[in-house]
């Protein structure tokens, strides 16, 4: 569905994105993530055909995104970061406007129109005016506008931007249920929200790409240091150095809390469980234990791994 070759845009003296590639195949839901100014939105705005690229190319549904912009364009279904809406217009005659505007005819437009605000959960608010609805229905709005042209791809920028966690629930239910239909390119900072939706993941930083695997593979590729959560009663000037002398233990970070018990996150060599010998030490010394356990490496481990600058 989306062919990336060697895909370069720079802005003066700044390259925003630095030839990548990637492929999404029909189907697919992928994430597309990194840090602010990585270039997500960049490489966004040029498969929509907002921006020219400076070099490179890109395909979407075989058509190429710089030669055969309309025929591509029609194929895509782009919903922004902060959605561009008529405040002054009502959710259905918006909705008729922008099916009008994407080439449908009066009578396919009326009947994407009313299927769209059905998917997209809007029927109630169909006579609404826009600037009366909520962040959630708002988005929902600009959703439905990504579809009303029936497009192959669906392309979302930061779709539960602002919304809260109830929010953030139904859009992502809502994207699961769109995905039997349409390929889906998904950028978000929610990173448990690509865990639980994305089949694939590309991590994008410096405008480079990084990582693009699944979510599985790339928790399970790890390279950082593994952590072990701890919680003990005691003078953390003495326990501290002495777990931080165990073998292949990086570093101890002790937190007191606030029962007088304290919190030490005890990172260690990737690979290594050292719970065994902190309960060795802590049993030879007779420190009170009230908890043990080994945190398992998330995508935002990743993430962080992947593009932190230290």
């Amino acid at each position: 569905m989306i062919e990336v070759r060697d895909l370069t845009k720079s802005f003066a003296r700044h390259t925003a994105v630095r030839g990548i590639d990637f492929n999404v195949a029909r189907g697919e839901i992928v994430g597309f993530l990194g840090p602010n100014g990585a270039g997500k939105t960049t490489t966004l705005r040029m498969l929509t055909g907002y921006l020219p690229p400076t070099s490179g190319s890109a395909r979407v549904a075989g058509f190429d995104i710089f030669r055969q912009s309309l025929e591509a364009r029609r194929c895509i279904g782009y919903m922004p970061e902060n959605v561009p809406l008529y405040d002054d217009m009502r959710v259905r005659e918006y909705l008729k406007y922008r099916a009008s505007l994407k080439g449908l005819s009066h009578r396919d437009g009326r009947r994407r129109v009313n299927e769209v605000i059905d998917i997209c959960g809007l029927d109630w608010a169909r006579r609404k005016m826009i600037k009366v609805l909520s962040k959630g229905y708002r988005q929902r709005v600009g959703l439905a506008d990504a579809l009303v042209h029936e497009p192959q791809l669906l392309i979302l920028d930061e779709p539960t931007n602002g919304l809260d966690p109830n929010q953030i629930r139904q859009i992502r239910d809502l994207i699961r249920r769109l995905s039997e239909k349409h390929t889906i390119l998904l950028s978000t900072h929610i990173l448990h929200e690509v865990e639980m939706t994305c089949g694939r993941v590309i991590i994008i930083d410096g405008g480079v790409i990084k990582a693009q695997d699944t979510p599985q593979n790339l928790v399970a590729g790890m390279r950082a240091a593994g952590r072990i959560h701890a919680e003990i009663s005691g003078d953390p000037e003495v326990i501290a150095p002495a777990l931080q002398r165990l073998d292949h233990v990086k570093r101890v970070t002790p937190e007191p809390q606030a029962d007088g018990w304290v919190h030490y996150e005890v990172l260690v060599d990737s690979g290594v469980d050292a719970r065994e010998r902190i309960h060795e030490l802590i049993s030879q010394y007779g420190w009170p234990l009230r908890s043990l356990h080994r945190k398992d490496a998330t995508l935002e481990d990743v993430f962080v791994e992947l593009t932190r600058k230290d």
